[in-house]
């Protein structure tokens, strides 16, 4: 183990060693979660930082454990290929794609629910318990979507690792994978599109899931995006 985090390339183990002091501290400081996960932009509770400091927050040991085992296994890697400060920007801008992808997305349940894309008006909140209220004539279950959207943040790395799937399966399509739930060897090229496919399935299936699954999506597809466009081949890799 000593081993392995002292051969971590200098943006992946910063990565890890902030990733894991704000979850130590959210179960430190009392409402650390509501404070630095990202709300709705029409929250009350929305602040600007929060776009990049949910990030580095996680709801749960699995949440972070999860993340941060896919950091380790696939960043450095990536690292190395791109540079430590293309890796960077690499990894906070996919973070942000998943945050756009997921207000995409967010915005058109509100519209369908209220008839517009900013619903604050119409609800109200007590700022101490995150709680939020309604007298709109709405459903239960669009009740509670809205409650989900104004008044839970968006937490964890996952959009950002997303991003680094892609571009290990992008840079590396023949490397073999082994996972633990499925003892034989997979190719990235065909274990990462069906990854992502099935994150697309859910996020139209489970769309009251505590889980932001089209955001995973959202960091893949702006991780593509920006290898195209910054002209990385991967014909020049394994």
């Amino acid at each position: 183990m000593n081993n392995l985090f002292g051969n971590l390339p200098p943006v992946v183990k910063n990565l890890l060693i902030i990733n894991v002091i704000c979850f130590i501290g959210s179960l430190i400081i009392d409402h650390a979660t509501r404070l630095f996960g990202v709300y709705y932009p029409d929250s009350p509770f929305f602040r600007i930082w929060q776009v990049i400091t949910y990030m580095f927050m996680h709801g749960g040991f699995h949440h972070i454990f999860f993340n941060m085992f896919a950091l380790v296994m696939f960043g450095p890697v990536i690292e190395r290929v791109l540079g430590s400060k293309k890796f960077l920007n690499y990894y906070l801008i996919c973070g942000l794609g998943a945050l756009v992808l997921q207000y995409g997305v967010q915005s058109f349940e509100v519209y369908q629910i209220t008839g517009v894309f900013k619903a604050s008006d119409y609800l109200t909140y007590n700022m101490f318990t995150g709680s939020v209220s309604t007298n709109l004539p709405i459903t239960q279950s669009q009740f509670n979507t809205l409650v989900s959207i104004y008044g839970t943040p968006l937490v964890g790395a996952s959009g950002a690792i997303y991003g680094l799937l892609l571009a290990f399966g992008y840079l590396f399509p023949n490397m073999e994978l082994m996972l633990i739930f499925l003892p034989i060897p997979i190719k990235a090229k065909y274990f990462i599109p069906i990854l992502i496919v099935i994150e697309i399935a859910l996020g139209f299936t489970q769309s009251g899931s505590s889980i932001a699954h089209l955001a995973h999506v959202g960091g893949a597809l702006c991780g593509f995006i920006l290898l195209k466009i910054w002209g990385v081949r991967r014909t020049n890799y394994y």
